[in-house]
């Protein structure tokens, strides 16, 4: 039997039946009588060629052949009903996938989610934090923003905005920081660049202290370990206005020192889609 004989109303009726084990309750959803779910998926069975239910005194049972059936036909519906969301006033909704360096999504992108939506509605975004270390092929990724200098291989980059380190640190730690001198009596606690805090204390003109404080593959981690006392933390203050201006993080010294930039990235290989050059655009406005 062709596939294009099987009726979609019978083959609806069929899954909701399936799904109660009710024709009653299946008619309360399709908006439909009992009677009329009833002759539907009795004429299914009958171009089967076998039946799908048995019916009981109190509802209903599948068949052998209404269990194999069952699930082919409810993946189709899903993946019709996933089809059909996709559009947005009449236009189809672009999935674009994202991954995001940790830090930069809590304190730059998740503010600014509202707005981006509401501009692109087309767009379906997806996002994925990570600690900067990224395969965007690997991962499946439209894009990804990352922090350093742009210089990745096959990648091209859109540069954001500068990020310029400070040291960061909870206010009863900030209270004995009274010149940057004092840092040496402090846990400073390091990400996976080592050079940031040589660099800031050069820039300080100071020669660096031992620095053996715990290592974090996350600014954001990183920074909350400060906030809760653990050592001072080395990070680019604008990412945490929000805890600046609420207290819970001080910012002792006005030193900052350049360690990169965050950019927008994606493979030279991969066209850019109307999502993409939506999000890109949309990006570098808001950046400037």
């Amino acid at each position: 039997m062709s596939r294009a004989q099987l009726p979609l109303n019978a083959l609806r009726a069929f899954e909701a039946s399936a799904r109660h084990l009710s024709f009653t309750r299946a008619a309360i959803e399709l908006c439909v009588t009992q009677a009329a779910v009833s002759h539907q998926v009795k004429g299914l069975e009958q171009r089967l060629g076998t039946s799908l239910f048995r019916r009981l005194p109190r509802g209903l049972a599948l068949t052998d052949e209404g269990l194999a059936l069952l699930p082919p036909v409810r993946d189709s519906f899903d993946r019709m009903g996933d089809v059909l969301e996709r559009f947005a006033a009449g236009r189809v909704m672009e999935v674009l996938s994202v991954g995001v360096v940790g830090t930069f999504a809590v304190g730059w992108l998740l503010p600014r989610l509202a707005a981006f939506r509401e501009a692109h509605p087309f767009v379906d975004l997806r996002l994925f934090t990570n600690n900067n270390r990224i395969d965007i092929a690997g991962e499946g990724l439209d894009c990804a923003v990352r922090f350093g200098d742009g210089a990745w291989h096959g990648t091209q980059a859109v540069p954001l905005f500068a990020a310029p380190m400070t040291p960061l640190c909870a206010p009863l730690v900030a209270e004995r920081l009274k010149s940057p001198e004092a840092l040496s009596a402090e846990v400073l606690l390091r990400s996976y660049r080592a050079d940031d805090w040589p660099d800031w204390f050069a820039a300080a003109g100071l020669v660096p202290p031992p620095i053996r404080g715990p290592v974090f593959d996350s600014s954001w981690v990183m920074v909350e370990a400060a906030m809760q006392g653990a050592g001072v933390a080395l990070a680019p203050s604008m990412m945490f206005a929000r805890d600046l201006e609420q207290g819970r993080l001080v910012r002792p010294f006005a030193l900052e020192v350049g360690a990169g930039m965050y950019w927008l990235t994606w493979l030279k290989s991969r066209p850019v889609t109307p999502a993409l050059a939506a999000f890109r655009d949309w990006m570098a406005e808001q950046a400037s």
